[in-house]
């Protein structure tokens, strides 16, 4: 049982630290693209925190947080916050 509860407080700690790092935005009004990289998270916690997410084919999707943005091989990257109307 205790190796069970490690396992979950590791897959929790990485998905937290998914390796996103910020890139420069032409917009210096916008918040920074942050890009979403590999390897990609497979479990996200249940953290509501909004995600606007622009898919790597164009347009742009909001997610229930940056985690779960990432964890979508379509998504290139996020900004923080939802998506405008």
């Amino acid at each position: 049982m205790r190796h069970a509860w490690v396992i979950t407080l590791l897959l929790i700690a990485g998905c937290g630290s998914a390796s996103q790092q910020p890139q420069a935005n032409a917009d210096a009004g916008a918040l920074p693209l942050i890009a979403c990289t590999d390897p990609r998270p497979e479990v996200c916690t249940m953290q509501y925190a909004p995600a606007c997410a622009e898919l790597a084919a164009g347009g742009s999707r909001e997610y229930a947080s940056a985690c779960n943005a990432c964890s979508d091989p379509a998504v290139s990257g996020y900004r923080s916050g939802s998506c405008p109307q």
